[in-house]
């Protein structure tokens, strides 16, 4: 992996080369970013229908958009989507129109308090038009009439979505999720995107003991196509039939989304809250010593809530810096390529590394020397470690991993208990499975 500076700067060229592109739920735009992602990593394209049945949803017609303006009377073009993708209202039904200022008003998009900002809104599921402006744009307009003019198309299509796999020694799955539906906004999702699939990319220099599942998805109606097509592999559940089946296959999750804003590092656990992931990222977070906060399930924010519902109850946490709706630049022209940092994606990353490396060593051993601390000496468990500067350390781990190698105990439980460093654990817990004392 390059250094830390090398990788930050990469993600940021991700950032700065998807910021421009018009993304929403469906559409062109999704499919342009997908593009850019696998030029990078490999990916698998999924096109469903228009009119699917996924779960409670339905798959919605595919929007796309083209040009979009308003032109004063001299043909000035005073908001331009050429000029930025949020200028247009998503999912803007087309128009083509010459009304007054007064008419025009209720179809524009203000933020007075950031008179400088665009906002980001959109109107998926309701037929509508509109325009994304500043408000200091808005108070320069003169009263007259304005040309108004949206190119787009909402017709029957696809909804576009995508998996990345990096194949681990099992098949048990983690999933990594972020969101690919926003337009030009570059921490909530951006971030999330680079941080993904760079995460891949390191992953696949390693050998996983998990199969790790990277999913690029539009936000909720994304993440509930793919859980309603991959329903009875996930957790063996069939929602037409609300029972349980063997052979589910994901054990654990993330929802990467506003990862490079310089904020703290925030862990939302899981609606179980107990789950491994959520022990994980509190114990790297804690153990890095890093500014960070742990909050609790709530049923908002992003796709977290989707597989954490409790038809499917996924051990799904969410990793972000500042969460959703937490910094003013949330959901503006304000969040552009310059509120992210390589720095903080680099850090993100990092922290997702350090997870996943805990939660594949992660395992339960079985003492096969219970009765009585067994001589360590006679096999070289002590000479081993001659030399360290952590020896003691070293010694202390193995002590423990015998003590609490009883098939129900984690290297993580021997960790929290210990307040010895999981790598020292893990370690002599390698050591001790190498001499033959104990099994996984």
């Amino acid at each position: 992996m390059a250094p830390v500076t090398a990788v930050g700067e990469e993600m940021h060229t991700l950032v700065e080369r998807l910021y421009p592109l018009c993304r929403s739920i469906t559409g062109d735009g999704v499919r342009a970013t997908l593009d850019i992602v696998r030029e990078y990593i490999p990916l698998q394209v999924y096109e469903v229908p228009t009119g699917t049945q996924v779960l409670d949803w339905t798959v919605p017609q595919e929007w796309n958009i083209r040009d979009a303006y308003i032109a004063d009377s001299t043909g000035h073009r005073v908001v331009d989507f050429a000029a930025s993708s949020l200028h247009a209202l998503g999912y803007s039904v087309p128009v083509s129109a010459t009304m007054p200022l007064a008419e025009l008003r209720a179809h524009l998009h203000t933020l007075p308090d950031h008179p400088s900002w665009v906002p980001y809104r959109t109107s998926y599921y309701q037929p509508e038009w509109g325009f994304c402006l500043a408000q200091e744009t808005l108070d320069a307009l003169p009263d007259g009439d304005y040309e108004v003019r949206i190119d787009s198309t909402l017709e029957d299509g696809h909804l576009t979505y995508a998996e990345h796999v990096v194949p681990g020694q099992v098949s048990d799955e983690v999933i990594v999720s972020c969101h690919v539906c926003h337009p030009s906004l570059a921490n909530d999702n951006l971030a999330g995107i680079a941080v993904a699939t760079f995460l891949a990319r390191a992953l696949a220099q390693e050998t996983p003991y998990y199969t790790y599942r990277f999913i690029y998805a539009p936000g909720t109606i994304g993440a509930i196509t793919w859980l309603a097509r991959n329903a009875e592999r996930i957790n063996g559940v069939s929602p037409a039939r609300a029972e349980p089946r063997a052979g589910g296959s994901v054990r654990h999750g993330l929802v990467l989304a506003c990862a490079g804003d310089s904020g703290q590092l925030t862990y939302k656990q899981s609606r179980r809250g107990d789950a491994e992931i959520d022990r994980v990222l509190r114990h790297v977070l804690t153990a890095s010593e890093r500014p960070h906060r742990v909050a609790e399930f709530t049923p908002y924010g992003y796709d977290e809530r989707q597989y954490c519902s409790p038809g499917f109850d996924l051990g799904v946490g969410s990793l972000s810096r500042t969460p959703y709706a937490g910094y003013p630049e949330y959901h503006t022209s304000a969040d552009n390529p310059d509120f992210v940092s390589p720095e903080a994606m680099a850090d993100t990353l990092a922290v997702c590394r350090e997870a996943f490396a805990v939660l594949d060593r992660n395992r339960r051993y079985v003492n096969l020397s219970p009765y009585g601390e067994p001589q360590l000496g006679r096999r070289g468990l002590y000479d081993s470690l001659g030399g360290r500067s952590d020896a003691k350390q070293s010694q202390m781990a193995m002590l423990w991993v015998l003590s609490l190698s009883d098939g129900e105990h984690s290297l993580l439980d021997v960790a929290e208990r210990s307040g010895l460093p999981f790598d020292t654990v893990a370690l002599a817990a390698g050591a001790l499975h190498g001499a033959g004392l104990i099994k996984a």
